[in-house]
This record gives C-alpha cells, sequence and structure tokens, in this order.
C-alpha cells in the first residue's frame, strides 16, 4: 500500500479517507461533461486552487442512483487542459502537440471511498484515446500552504498516479508564490498572471481585482492601466504573503506504445514517498 489515507476535497479544505477500503465500481460511472459550466462550478467549488484550467476535456464521475439510467449526483471531476507552454508536453511525448494534455484539474469529494481515483481515471484515458489523445502529463503539489500560522492546504505527492503506474519525471522549477493573507481566497495562490492582468488591464482582471480587495485591499480609484499598474505595485505586497516553492512533481501517461520521448525514459526516478511524519516532500 503507498499510503495508509487518500486525500479528498470539499469546499477547498483537504480531507482524507483509509485507504484500502473497499469501492464498488458499480456505484459510480466516468461520462464526458459536455460543457464548462458544471465543471467549472464543481471544480470551482471544492479544489483547494478554486481556479480552472483552459479545458479541452472534462469528464464526470457520478453516483449512480438505484436502477437510473441517466447520471446520478456528480461526485468527482476531471479536467484535461491545453498545457501553459507546448514544451509542458512535448520535452516529454512524441508526437502532434494537440494529442497531448495536461490533467489540470482532479477532484473527489470526501464521501467517495478510496480507490475510487485510479479506476476513474482509467476510463478517463478510455475516452480520451478515442479523441486521439496520447500523452497525458500531471502535476502534484507537495507543498503544505500556511498564512499566518493556519494550515490552508497539506499538500501531496501524487500517489494517485503512482498507483496508476505514471512515469515521474522529477520536479517543475523551483519558484516563488504570492499567498492571499485574508479573505475567502486566503491561502490560495494570487498568480503572476493574475497580476499581469491588473497591471496591464487586460481581460479577466476585473476577478483578479476583487481577489485582491477581498484580501484588505482598498478598491482601485480608476482602472485604467497606469492607475492599476500604481494600485497593484502598492497593494500586492501588502496582501498577499510570499511562499518558496520547491516544484511541483511531474507525472507522465503515455496513452500510446512509444510516444514517450528519450529523455522522459532517461529521466524517469522512483516515486516521491512521504517523509517519517507522514509529510509530502
Amino acid at each position: 500500500m503507498l499510503t495508509d489515507r487518500v486525500q479528498r476535497w470539499r469546499s477547498g479544505r483537504d480531507l482524507y479517507r483509509p485507504a484500502g477500503e473497499p469501492f464498488d465500481p458499480q456505484a459510480y460511472e466516468v461520462a464526458p461533461i459536455p460543457d464548462d459550466t458544471t465543471a467549472r462550478a464543481f471544480v470551482q467549488a471544492h479544489h483547494y486552487s478554486g481556479s480552472y484550467p483552459a479545458a479541452r476535456f472534462r469528464f464526470g464521475l457520478y453516483a449512480r442512483v438505484g436502477g437510473r439510467t441517466d447520471h446520478g449526483p456528480l461526485v468527482g471531476v476531471a479536467v484535461f487542459s491545453v498545457p501553459p507552454r507546448p514544451e509542458v508536453t512535448t520535452a516529454w511525448f512524441h508526437g502532434d502537440p494537440l494529442a497531448h494534455v495536461e490533467l489540470g484539474r482532479f477532484v473527489l469529494l470526501d464521501h467517495v471511498r478510496a480507490n475510487a481515483e485510479s479506476w476513474t481515471l482509467a476510463r478517463c484515458f478510455r475516452h480520451l484515446r478515442r479523441e486521439g489523445v496520447e500523452g497525458v502529463v500531471s502535476f502534484s503539489d507537495p507543498a503544505p500552504r500556511v498564512v499566518e500560522g493556519r494550515r490552508v492546504f497539506g499538500g501531496h505527492i501524487g500517489t494517485i498516479y503512482q498507483a496508476s503506474n505514471a512515469v515521474y519525471a522529477g520536479r517543475s522549477r523551483a519558484r516563488t508564490l504570492r499567498l492571499l493573507r485574508a479573505g475567502p481566497d486566503r491561502g490560495r495562490v494570487f498568480s503572476d498572471r493574475a497580476a499581469s492582468k491588473v497591471r496591464s488591464a487586460d481581460r479577466g482582471h476585473a476577478y483578479a481585482v476583487a481577489q485582491l480587495v477581498a484580501a484588505g485591499a482598498d478598491p482601485p480609484g480608476a482602472m485604467d492601466s497606469d492607475a492599476l499598474r500604481a494600485w497593484a505595485g502598492r497593494w500586492v505586497p501588502r496582501v498577499t504573503v510570499p511562499m518558496r516553492h520547491p516544484g511541483n512533481h511531474r507525472y507522465l501517461f503515455g496513452l500510446r506504445r512509444g510516444v514517450l520521448t528519450g529523455r522522459a525514459r532517461r529521466e524517469a526516478q522512483p516515486y516521491p514517498k512521504l517523509d517519517l511524519f507522514g509529510r509530502p516532500r
């Protein structure tokens, strides 16, 4: 057994189930979600990031209810997204970059029994193969989030990807994150992209402005780019805290034979493990 507990999510909080408990596959089904509306609402409500990526494919884990032939309640979502840069996948997979995706969000509710993750992923991969997808990259975030003494995220090492026989390809680059100090998004990352949107008054900047205001910033007096640039320069350092991040763990899934590059095979490493105290590292 890889670990004695399984991490789950509800309302942005990490919760845990005991590993090894029986999972009944007859009680669930995996099916495509046809549009972003349902998937986005679920992910934003329950995933610790509170954000939704640029989705290409969306799949739901549905609980079967009695003898119904339609979907029961939605209890999990997997979102396969456009990588932020082509080299996120092309360094590791051969072929057309359009045949590569990132597992951008994967969240199951806390009442779903353990071992559901690998079962769900296997069925998502069946759907993806039919769509011509050949390679999937996924990242697990091992860095706990602590804001002013309060833990808001425990971190994880990707045990579910290990259980699904992914290739472990080391960490992404280390970087410094900025975490929101207060408000409904307390402890969540205020990304460089969000800060850039504010400074340039780019599309979507209003949401980022609202995050900063909710975290304690005074509302901006004007919304033109010059005013917002000065406003962000003043308030981002005040309502966020820096956190040095060691890099996310990177996992690769080849959905057809021979798709992994030579680099992927050369740089494959043993799976990361929890430390002696059960903490991610």
